[in-house]
């Protein structure tokens, strides 16, 4: 029987991919997506021609509506258990810390950290009567460990999320659920559309010399979900190509 995945966030950039690495392994998948529904339906068109004995289902959820995000979780604690649940959708706001706008930073802070924690909830109390599950949250080396400038309100909403990871980790894990933050680097998405002009010099500051393609977040991500992920808990993978790993100090 095919395990069944969740994902929040598939239609695009690192949520595609990982919807595409989860039906490659055989899974069931559900994703959500906040608009497009042209290009939902083309994009679950081309799966099921590349999976064609897939089941692909998906949900139209708005990860700041705070009633859209209660409405869906409360439909997630009636339902059977999810094997694994993967959150991907995010934004971001650009603005110095000591300009932040707190209306905008709580716009980012209600999708990238609070509607995790309201579905995460939902989606833990199947998983807990089923005694297994696998939960797994895309954040960034931005908040859970480094800093960027102009990023304060986007930092501070993945250093939530990562906390809340690390405490349900420790939390639900007599249960057999592991729960695991990924912490992607710089990542070739439509994220980093706004900053091309400093493309070149952003990817000399990392080790590898350029940035990670989403399937390499992905890959990292349906590994987690697996069984043989099962002592892998409360876990930070950084997935940076070797940027948080040194100071930078050039030696040439």
């Amino acid at each position: 029987m095919a395990r069944r995945a969740l994902v929040i966030g598939g239609r695009r950039g690192i949520g595609a991919a990982v919807v595409r690495s989860l039906l490659a392994r055989g899974d069931a998948v559900t994703f959500t997506h906040r608009s497009d529904p042209d290009g939902v339906a083309a994009q679950v068109t081309e799966l099921r021609a590349a999976f064609p004995n897939a089941a692909i289902e998906t949900a139209a959820l708005d990860l700041a509506d705070r009633a859209e995000v209660d409405a869906f979780a409360e439909t997630l604690e009636g339902t059977a258990a999810f094997d694994a649940l993967v959150q991907v959708g995010g934004t971001t706001y650009d603005a110095l810390a000591a300009m932040m706008d707190q209306t905008q930073a709580e716009r980012v802070m209600q999708v990238n950290y609070f509607a995790f924690a309201r579905i995460a909830r939902a989606a833990l109390r199947p998983m807990m009567r089923a005694r297994h599950g696998r939960i797994v949250a895309i954040g960034s080396i931005i908040g859970g460990l480094s800093a960027s400038q102009g990023n304060a309100a986007y930092g501070a909403s993945k250093a939530a999320l990562l906390a809340y990871v690390r405490t349900l980790a420790i939390e639900s894990a007599k249960r057999g659920i592991t729960v695991n933050y990924i912490a992607p680097g710089l990542v070739d998405t439509e994220m980093m559309a706004p900053f091309a002009q400093w493309r070149a010099a952003t990817e000399a500051r990392v080790p590898a010399g350029r940035f990670a393609r989403p399937e390499e977040i992905a890959a990292v991500a349906a590994f987690l979900t697996t069984p043989e992920a099962g002592y892998v808990n409360g876990a930070v993978i950084p997935v940076d190509g070797g940027l948080t790993a040194g100071v930078g100090l050039p030696r040439s």
